[in-house]
């Protein structure tokens, strides 16, 4: 077998793991995957050799791609088992849908470099967030209709520019206005579809027309990866829920802190190189 073969297998198989590891965690921790996706979508790239001054838009791109259906399967779950706050999902869901799309053009005018160092930084803000945070007990309500739509726009910006389904932002948000932590995971994922609606739309739209980008793709979305992840993790997402109803989280969260930072670093450490 050619070594061209091998590392084009290699990297196709290593599509369908991250895609069941991805489907577990929108489940499990609201997260969308989007952490774990991103980081490996680079290495991957990397390994096919992806021009480098793509690679960092096109994962963020397919990672978004990827969320849209693990975010479907995951807020499917949950819904059945009546944990989603519908209500404050159609509150959130205008501010977050005008500024994911604007937080994909300002990615798609930004440099690989720079897009890994503000991942990179936010793993690591995830990390410390996880460890250390201090439980939210919130006594307070959501906000009125413009501190709702701002809260979203945050979100959304946020969320585009590092690929995720917004899990990250969203859940402490939401434990801030009062929800319990499996209320707020259930929302959360079901928040992660209009991220990654409009985000993908984002990276298609500003994506299209931009040369040298290794396809099949659209846009930013590079389609064997989008295949390989979606076919995997919406068989995962449904089993990750099913453990956020009886699995410690906090602790889990706590452990997947310490892979943060490693992945964390090894952004910050390429993107300077």
């Amino acid at each position: 077998m050619k070594r061209a073969e091998f590392i084009m297998i290699t990297t196709y198989l290593l599509y369908l793991v991250l895609g069941a590891f991805a489907g577990v965690l929108a489940g499990l921790l609201g997260i969308g995957g989007g952490l774990v996706i991103v980081p490996m979508l680079n290495f991957a790239f990397e390994l096919q050799g992806f021009p480098e001054v793509h690679i960092q838009h096109v994962a963020l791109g397919t990672s978004l791609a990827t969320i849209i259906f693990t975010s479907l399967s995951s807020m499917r779950a949950h819904h059945k088992r009546g944990a989603i706050d519908w209500t404050a999902f159609w509150r959130l869901a205008p501010g977050i849908i005008l500024g994911t799309y604007l937080g994909a053009w300002i990615a798609s005018i930004l440099s690989t470099m720079v897009l890994k160092a503000v991942f990179g930084i936010f793993l690591y803000y995830v990390a410390t967030q996880m460890l250390f945070g201090k439980k939210t007990e919130g006594t307070r309500e959501m906000p009125g209709t413009v501190g709702i739509f701002g809260a979203g726009n945050v979100i959304g910006i946020f969320s585009a520019i590092v690929g995720i389904g917004g899990g990250t932002l969203t859940v402490p948000f939401l434990s801030w206005c009062s929800q319990t932590m499996h209320r707020s995971i259930a929302t959360a994922a079901a928040v992660g579809l209009p991220i990654a609606l409009s985000g993908t739309a984002g990276y298609i739209i500003n994506g299209t027309g931009v040369e040298n980008i290794p396809g099949p793709h659209i846009g930013y979305v590079y389609i064997p990866a989008l295949l390989g992840i979606i076919a995997t993790s919406m068989l995962t997402a449904p089993f990750g829920a099913k453990l956020a109803h009886s699995l410690p989280v906090d602790k889990l969260k706590r452990i997947f802190a310490i892979l943060l930072y490693a992945v964390g670093t090894k952004m910050l450490w390429s993107a300077f190189l």
